[in-house]
């Protein structure tokens, strides 16, 4: 009576036995029979919750009945141990470590004997603004590259000064100095700032942007304020103290970094590989769990969703890592192993890759699972389904992000497949013992059992047949098998590759390869025997309905589709354990071989083109890691520019007018990068000529007229979105940064001491906003305020200037003319730089997201229309010899990697502010989500083409009798790319009558159908031919459904197509 009571799935779940199966346990490689479940148990029972809390939490429950003056002890108590738990954490102790190196950099300003060392000079504060750029909350690696980049700083702005010193100079004793101020603006501050500006955008890396901003405050510092080439000579005296002065910055930064609680990145790059492995294992438990189980909502659920984000920043983090660690192992002479580790990463990032795709071959039994029920049940009252979104241009395939839930009909899918799935029922995980492995007692054996299992059927199943219970068949045949595999593989990836901290020792047990090759084998063979099985379960010829006989087919070829894809992991594993064993093979090699072959630099040009093409591969890994600035560094072209579709199209090109030669030579200026570059050099020029100009020069230096030049030089972006951000962040901490110079020079009263303890706080504040909250700029722009403030007013009372500034009080510094004069410069520079960025060529981050987009959309199109078995058909019939893939890996990561470039921009869109509205930033999410889901699908069957080059007889037959229809199918796909690619980038509403692929893959499906009836396909062709072409047609299903999400945003932002919209007026 209670059985009945219970929902099927609950009748499922409380299952009390489990068959057991032949599984390869990964620390021993023994091959054993056991009961075992891929679910985790999710609590541990423990007789008090105080355990389970974090270092510095308590129970509040436990001091309800306390007194109000009791609670508050408890309460500041906890806070108390909280601020502990903090500063005693990593993150706690690199803001300490960044206020140690600030305190030390503010020494070259308050200890005389310091600032001796200096000369005379007000400019003093830069030390301790070295330290804040170049901060030593990093790894040593990361130092070491802060190092280099600040010292290549300085060299050019070394460079650029001396020439613009003796350009004036010359130019001076010929009497030409207007000349000479001319050129000096042009070439040296416009070109050279400019190329600033460039570089900052090319590399989009942090630490390049605050050396940028460093070459910059001492090229604009010597070119306008010093006065040397105005008065047209040549001095070396403010670029020597400059030296000195980064010297000494980076001195301190390094001594903290290295000595103080010193961190590696070669240790962070092994603790964040195994974060990245073990959020692998989840997402690879979850994806296998919720294909056997039929359930969407393992891939729905909150902990994958949690797991897919921290396996993709961990990758980030990785990379970054991975980075750092090459100065490392440079310096240390351990190339070898930096290699070893990029091509780690390299097959990390490829079974990231994997995962998608085989989520991406789980998600189609879902969308047969629901075509199958919807045929048989129908929705209530007529309302749309859960989920459901619909559109009058793709209502009829009632598009969701996610298929749509099951419909009950009158025996559930449920209850059918309970009675098929005894054998891999998953039981909640025990919460003692070994979680994961239970003994059994059942000793036969488990391929008879497999053998044996269809007899075993229930007879309403065996009569009434539905393509869904094929599922069931496949997986009670291979789910054991598949769950022994997908183990290992979790096992494998949870204990990989390093041990515990803080040494991180190589410790790859050397059962795992094996184990890994024997379960492999092992799901091989029952792979083979379970499509075996499923094929003959089948009965596409007992029916005369060609759909119907479909339906079988796209099941069979959804199992095959799944069981190749995790197949196809386990291939990559193998690889990735094998470059591991490499790596521990350098690492333990003794004695250790040590090589600093890169500074021989003389023999780089002598490198096989192999190797060339690796370190290119390594390094553009590197470089496409995290560290990009909003807006990217990707050229976003526009598609498409020909010479040949320019000009007169009845004249050759030599014949071309002159306007249309000179529009082609100046083709390059056309690029967003160049512009951004010019912008920045006119916007300087502009700025920078008053302090050239006499009348206007004291007024500039008065109003220190640098300092806005400087802000100019960091508030003016790539974007506006990214101006707009900088902008605000800049003043805001330019006035927050004034407030605390004021406090504290009037409550230390030009004490030394008390400046000193002050500037200590506030920079405990501004580098927990660094450090601890990420935000870079706003930090950055409080603790220079304060230094330009605070500071320079203690150098100023100290008698420490080279010239008398007695416009700001002299020895007596006035602290609010100081502070006003610095908040008006950077006001000034702020909105001069979001000025600038507006009207100069202005490059929005919206029209940028929405051209790249397009772009992404034509290039995926093109691909797809090679044909996927296209390629195959025309490499095994020997009429090319261009490569198998429809696609190659290079092409691969570059879509990859260039939709990771458009989510940056879609956050920097976010913060352009138009009249028009806000930006639709949900929509924009939804479309590039749907983007890379096509991706996987498109990864999943580069997957199954490569898994087997060479078509047998039967494949090329039934692929040559149903090319019209596949090539048609492939032509629609990539017509519907093209067409979502013109509607985004005209921002055109779209016309309701679109190309509609299911009827072509339907025409697809009757061709494959009517191939069976023929002569040709009962003799040649077996039921295994048929895999790669369903397998297409089921990949071709996701890409319409993902376009039809895509269609539905489009029209969500620019509606449909009417006749009102076109007025010929």
């Amino acid at each position: 009576m209670t059985e009945s009571l219970q929902t099927p799935a609950e009748r499922r779940y409380l299952r009390p036995s489990l068959r057991s199966v032949t599984m390869i346990q990964p620390k021993t490689g023994e091959r054993v029979r056991r009961n075992f479940t891929l679910r985790r148990s999710s609590h541990r029972n423990t007789e008090s919750s105080e355990f389970l809390l974090a270092p510095g939490q308590f129970d509040p429950a436990r001091h309800e009945e306390m007194g109000k003056f009791e609670r508050l002890w408890e309460d500041f108590k906890f806070r108390l141990r909280q601020a502990y738990a903090y500063a005693t954490s990593p993150t706690g102790i690199g803001i300490l470590k960044c206020s140690l190196a600030y305190i030390l950099g503010s020494l070259a300003t308050f200890v005389p004997q310091i600032a001796g060392l200096l000369g005379k000079n007000d400019g003093k504060h830069m030390v301790a603004t070295v330290t804040v750029y170049f901060h030593p909350a990093r790894s040593a690696g990361s130092m070491i590259e802060a190092v280099i980049l600040a010292f290549a700083a300085f060299m050019y702005a070394a460079f650029v000064s001396f020439s613009s010193m003796a350009v004036s100079a010359w130019f001076g004793h010929q009497h030409l100095l207007v000349v000479g101020h001319a050129i000096v603006l042009v070439v040296f501050c416009g070109a050279g700032l400019g190329l600033v500006g460039w570089t900052k955008h090319k590399l989009g890396n942090p630490l390049v942007n605050v050396a940028c901003s460093l070459t910059s405050l001492a090229l604009i510092t010597v070119l306008t304020k010093e006065g040397a080439v105005q008065n047209a000579t040549f001095s070396y005296v403010k670029i020597w103290q400059v030296l000195k002065m980064v010297i000494m910055g980076c001195t301190a930064s390094a001594a903290v970094a290295l000595l103080v609680r010193p961190t590696s990145a070669r240790t962070e790059y092994r603790d964040t590989f195994i974060q990245s492995t073990d959020a692998m294992a989840e997402n690879l438990n979850a994806i296998a769990r919720s294909f056997l189980s039929g359930a969407e909502q393992d891939l729905r659920n909150e902990s994958f969703v949690k797991a897919s984000n921290k396996s993709q920043s961990a990758y980030k983090t990785l990379v970054k890592n991975l980075g750092e660690a090459k100065f490392e192992h440079y310096v240390l002479g351990t190339e070898e192993e930096y290699k070893i580790s990029a091509r780690l990463v390299k097959c990390l990032e490829k079974l990231i890759q994997s995962i998608g795709g085989l989520r991406s071959a789980a998600e189609t039994q879902f969308t047969l699972l629901a075509q199958s029920n919807t045929s048989v049940g129908t929705p209530l009252d007529g309302m749309p389904a859960n989920g459901i979104v619909t559109s009058s241009i793709f209502s009829e395939n009632n598009l969701s992000q996610s298929p749509p839930q099951l419909l009950s009909p009158s025996l559930s899918h449920t209850e059918r497949r309970t009675s098929i799935l005894a054998s891999i029922d998953e039981l909640p995980e025990p919460t003692t013992g070994e979680p994961s492995v239970q003994p059994s007692a059942d000793a036969s054996d488990d391929e008879s059992s497999n053998r044996d299992y269809s007899s075993r059927l229930p007879g309403f199943v065996q009569s009434n047949l539905t393509p869904a219970d094929m599922f069931s068949v496949f997986i009670a045949h291979l789910g054991p098998p598949m769950k022994s595999l997908t183990y290992t593989l979790r096992e494998v990836l949870s204990e990989l590759p390093f041990g515990p901290g803080p040494d991180y020792d190589m410790t790859i047990n050397e059962h795992f390869r094996h184990s890994l090759v024997d379960a492999k084998a092992l799901f091989s063979n029952a792979k083979r025997e379970a499509l075996d099985v499923v094929y003959k379960t089948k009965i596409p010829t007992k029916t005369g309905s060609a759909a119907i006989a479909a339906d079988f087919e796209e099941v069979a070829a959804s199992c095959g589709y799944f069981s190749s894809s995790l197949e196809d992991f386990a291939e990559d594993m193998v690889i990735f354990l094998d470059v591991l064993e490499e790596l521990k093979t350098n690492v333990n090699l003794y004695p250790r071989r040590r090589s600093w072959r890169w500074l021989r630099f003389w023999q780089r040009g002598r490198k096989s083109k192999r190797s060339d093409s690796d370190d290119s591969e390594n390094s553009s890994l590197i470089d496409e890691g995290t560290n990009q600035t909003p807006g990217g560094s990707h050229e976003i072209h526009n598609p498409i520019y020909r010479r040949s579709t320019r000009g007169d199209p009845y004249k050759s090109e030599k014949e071309q007018p002159l306007s249309y030669r000179t529009w082609v030579a100046l083709s390059v200026f056309r690029r967003d990068d160049l512009k951004y570059a010019v912008k920045v050099g006119i916007g300087a020029v502009l700025y920078a000529m008053w302090s050239f100009i006499k009348p206007t020069r004291e007024l500039y230096g008065h109003w220190r007229g640098e300092w806005g030049l400087l802000s100019y030089m960091l508030v003016c972006s790539m974007t506006i979105g990214a101006s707009n951000t900088t902008g605000f962040q800049r003043f805001f901490g330019t006035c927050l940064g004034a407030g605390y110079a004021i406090i504290a020079w009037i409550v230390a009263d030009e004490s030394p001491y008390l400046l000193g303890f002050f500037g200590w706080l506030v920079s405990l504040l501004c580098f927990y906003i660094i450090v601890g909250k990420g935000k870079g700029p706003m930090g950055r722009f409080i603790l220079l305020t304060y230094n330009l403030s605070a500071l320079y007013a203690y150098s100023l009372s100290v008698k420490d200037e080279d010239e008398d500034d007695s416009d700001e009080g002299g020895i007596s510094p006035e602290i609010w003319e100081i502070v006003l004069h610095r908040v008006v410069a950077v006001m000034v520079g702020c909105i001069w730089g979001i000025v600038v960025t507006r009207l100069i060529w202005p490059i929005s981050a919206r029209r940028k997201l929405k051209k790249g987009t397009s772009l992404l959309w034509l290039k995926m199109g093109l691909i797809w229309k090679r044909g996927p078995l296209k390629t195959i058909l025309e490499a095994n019939l020997g009429d090319t010899h261009k490569p198998y893939s429809y696609m190659s890996e290079r092409e691969e990561f570059e879509l990859r990697r260039f939709l990771n470039h458009l989510e940056t921009l879609c956050t920097a869109a976010t913060f352009e502010f138009e009249l028009r509205g806000p930006f639709p930033a949900k929509s924009f999410k939804v479309i590039l989500g749907a983007t890379s889901r096509i991706l996987d699908s498109m990864h999943a069957m580069n997957v199954i083409i490569l898994k087997d080059l060479k078509a047998s007889e039967g494949e090329k037959e039934v692929l040559k009798y149903t090319k019209k229809e596949w090539t048609e199918l492939s032509w629609r796909i990539s017509h519907l790319f093209s067409v979502m690619a013109s509607s985004m980038k005209l921002a055109y509403p779209l016309n309701d009558v679109l190309p509609n692929v299911e009827h072509t893959r339907d025409r697809l499906l009757a061709k494959v159908f009517e191939f069976r009836q023929t002569g040709l396909g009962k003799v040649i062709a077996k039921d295994e031919d048929y895999e790669l072409l369903y397998a297409y047609a089921l990949v071709t299903g996701q890409l319409a459904h993902d376009l039809g999400i895509i269609g539905q945003e489009i029209e969500k932002l620019y509606g449909v197509l009417s006749e009102e919209d076109l007025k010929l007026q």
